[in-house]
């Protein structure tokens, strides 16, 4: 097995490919070679020695794949070898997707759209788990008004068409550059919907925009000083779904001063209770809708092939925000 290994906590020049052998699987666990990872902003922020290293099993990273089965455990249902497959792997499998192979209980694991490629695959899982838990525990109305933080990100393109699909149509969000503006309107957001948070007094262009109405959800997929902002244009006793953990203390103040409801999104959640079945039986139904058409998966760019190299690239597009819209993928070729 070939791998990307991170050998120390700081900037990209940590990583260097390696050899392993290939990983052993238990009964319960499915042997899978990769075919394409994605990369997420948790990657970058555990490779800085962030809180969320914690996490951490593996100097190999990488959350999510899609690959062919390989061989499947005598204790498996429902795979066997030959099948194209996707799954979160999270920091549960032998090691991470930045590798040609993984074993992985097989409850995390959902087969792979037929009619999509292995790089357009891959960037469902992680994106399309948390969206889905995002809109269902929200519980929108057709009548509510959201503003969510960073829309043209995986999850926030993911979550615009689920609200879009169900008819939640008054939907604001930001965007800092005309390719990530040219993709929130390729999902169906008009211009006026979509605000530049480089202008100043931002707070007030936002309200502008939603006719100096107070929002009903705003949906943190950002962190830091807009996590602030969206506490701002929350009502009074309205919601706020946090899903990056990186909100500053001032809007934690905001939040209570107004008396608003918080939730937490966290896809980590159900693996630290034990249910690991929560997320191979989500993604089946994220591949139901999306071969029905209801949603449609985030848009993608092929950084390269697993080297090095590729992944140095990825993380430095990641931090400097410069993905624009769209899922950034390794393949294993």
């Amino acid at each position: 097995m070939k791998a990307i290994v991170l050998n120390g906590f700081g900037n990209v020049d940590q990583f260097s490919m390696n050899s392993f052998d290939i990983p052993a699987f238990q009964e319960h666990e499915l042997l899978i070679a990769i075919k394409a990872a994605a990369f997420n902003p948790i990657d970058y922020q555990m490779r800085q020695g962030r809180r969320e290293s914690l996490h951490m099993h593996s100097p190999i990273l990488g959350r999510e794949f899609a690959g062919i089965v390989i061989a499947a455990g005598k204790n498996t249902q429902g795979f066997q070898a030959g099948d194209e497959v996707i799954a979160a792997a999270g920091s549960k499998g032998s090691n991470g997707t930045y590798a040609t192979h993984i074993a992985l209980d097989y409850r995390m694991v959902a087969h792979k759209p037929a009619s999509l490629s292995f790089s357009t695959a891959t960037a469902i899982p992680a994106s399309g788990l948390t969206a889905l838990q995002t809109f269902r525990r929200m519980q929108p109305q057709q009548q509510d008004h959201i503003f969510i933080t960073g829309g043209a990100g995986a999850v926030g393109s993911f979550l615009i068409k689920l609200l879009k699909a169900h008819h939640i149509d008054q939907l604001f969000t930001t965007a800092g550059n005309e390719q990530s503006s040219a993709a929130l309107q390729e999902l169906g957001l008009k211009p006026a919907q979509i605000i530049d948070y480089r202008q100043p007094d931002l707070t007030q262009q936002i309200l502008a925009a939603n006719g100096q109405r107070f929002f009903d959800w705003a949906v943190d997929i950002v962190g830091g000083s807009i996590s602030e902002t969206a506490a701002e244009v929350l009502g009074l006793n309205k919601n706020y779904a946090d899903i990056t953990f990186l909100g500053t203390e001032r809007t934690r103040e905001l939040l209570f001063d107004k008396g608003c409801h918080v939730l937490n999104i966290s896809n980590y959640a159900y693996m630290a209770a034990g249910k690991v079945e929560w997320y191979g039986q989500n993604l089946q139904q994220l591949t139901a809708l999306i071969n029905d058409q209801i949603v449609t998966p985030p848009a993608v760019q092929v950084v390269g092939s697993l080297s090095a190299d590729t992944v140095k690239q990825a993380h430095l597009l990641m931090e400097n925000n410069q993905t624009y819209g769209r899922k950034l993928v390794m393949t294993m070729d």
